[in-house]
């Protein structure tokens, strides 16, 4: 989700309306294989967070695992729509709402596809797909700030996209303190899927 909120005051009707679709990303195979990998890894009564939740797909999944899972989304649509799916869920900025230390694993399936500016469309679905020029709009402040609420011991789990250069996001991770390794792949006609596991402190 964007940092701050899409208006309309661009005049540009909202992309949702020009595609027909839904206002509220819905789950498809990124956010399945970030909730099938990170399911694998949560023991039960394990503090988890799945950030940018949209339909809340994601922490469902991982609260039918056992854990103890709420969503975090920027967009009110999104919060709507997980409460409506049984997700706990806090309308917030990243991991900007929650306490230092909260959390045993925290997900992300960020927005990460490379969109030029003039391609923008300023709305809430728009928000949900697009990752900037270069893919990593949310991805870069997320690992910025994400080890705050992280136990010790905990673990991120992040889905990305080989149009988003993996590579690039691990060094940037490095840079800041954080360790990563592949976890998952999954190859699609246009891009390959990639789950990363990121954890301080392990080198």
């Amino acid at each position: 989700m964007t940092e701050d909120e899409p208006s309309a005051s661009s005049g540009k009707p909202a992309l949702a309306d020009r595609r027909g679709v839904e206002t509220v990303y819905q789950p498809a195979e990124d956010s399945d294989l970030l909730a099938r990998t990170a399911a694998a890894r949560v023991a039960p009564g394990d503090h988890v967070l799945d950030v940018g939740t949209g339909s809340g797909y994601v922490a469902a999944t991982l609260a039918e695992a056992g854990a103890d899972a709420v969503g975090v989304d920027l967009s009110p649509l999104a919060c709507r729509e997980a409460a409506d799916n049984g997700v706990s869920v806090v309308r917030g900025d990243l991991v900007a709402p929650f306490r230092a230390d909260a959390f045993d694993l925290v997900a992300f399936n960020p927005p990460y596809l490379p969109t030029p500016a003039e391609a923008e469309w300023d709305d809430w679905m728009e928000a949900a797909l697009s990752g900037g020029e270069d893919g990593r709009r949310l991805v870069d402040p997320f690992l910025e700030t994400v080890g705050r609420v992280l136990t010790p011991g905990g673990e991120v789990l992040m889905l990305v996209s080989s149009l988003t250069d993996p590579d690039a996001v691990r060094a940037y991770a490095r840079e800041r303190g954080l360790e990563s390794e592949v976890l998952a792949t999954e190859k699609h006609p246009y891009e390959e899927l990639v789950v990363l596991r990121f954890s301080p402190g392990d080198y």
